[in-house]
């Protein structure tokens, strides 16, 4: 075999590594931020058609999140907060709408004692998918039937599932062990 032979072959050899190791390190990061982002991960991928710009969005959003001085609740705030949600779900018999203006306010109040800022609603809920992608669809849900609600578009089983979307994210900011499982079944029995 002669020298420069040997030189091509040991450049492609090198060339198929590194292609090799760049592909796994792009699908590992790839599969972190599924794991990490669930749906929202989709969601993002299907805003921007473009994985590399999805993805590139998530990691801002998981590096901003990372700057904010979000904190767990005491538990005093905790119980107080319980209790006015328990307030606000007694409430909705008499009146829905106002109950369900009203937990959308309570999970903004929640949302800045933990410290998550409360400015553009695109901008809470980008925040809030870094540590609770598994209820930003909730929130996101929620959100559009209380802006139906404000303009008096929301019937009360759309506003009883506003309710529910609400407290899933409600009870997983404030860190209570209710399971994924029992907020999908609580929503189908009870507001």
């Amino acid at each position: 075999m002669n020298n420069a032979l040997v030189i091509v072959l040991i450049i492609a050899l090198v060339a198929a590594i590194g292609a090799a190791i760049w592909l796994y390190m792009r699908n590992r990061r790839t599969e972190h931020l599924q794991n990490r982002f669930g749906s929202e991960y989709d969601r993002a991928l299907a805003s921007h058609h473009d994985q590399r710009e999805a993805e590139q969005e998530l990691e801002q959003r998981a590096e901003r999140v990372e700057h904010l001085n979000i904190r767990r609740l005491s538990a005093d705030e905790r119980d107080r907060f319980a209790d006015n949600w328990r307030s606000v779900q007694a409430r909705f018999v008499d009146d829905p709408p106002g109950a369900t203006g009203d937990a959308d306010q309570l999970v903004g109040e929640v949302m800045a004692a933990r410290g998550y800022p409360v400015g553009d609603f695109e901008q809470r809920a980008a925040d809030v998918s870094v540590n609770h992608p598994r209820v930003v669809e909730h929130y996101r849900a929620a959100h559009t039937i209380a802006l139906r609600n404000t303009h008096g578009q929301a019937d009360t089983e759309q506003l009883r599932q506003a309710l529910v979307h609400f407290r899933a994210l409600f009870e997983d900011l404030l860190e209570t062990e209710t399971a994924p499982d029992t907020i999908r079944e609580r929503s189908r029995t009870e507001v």
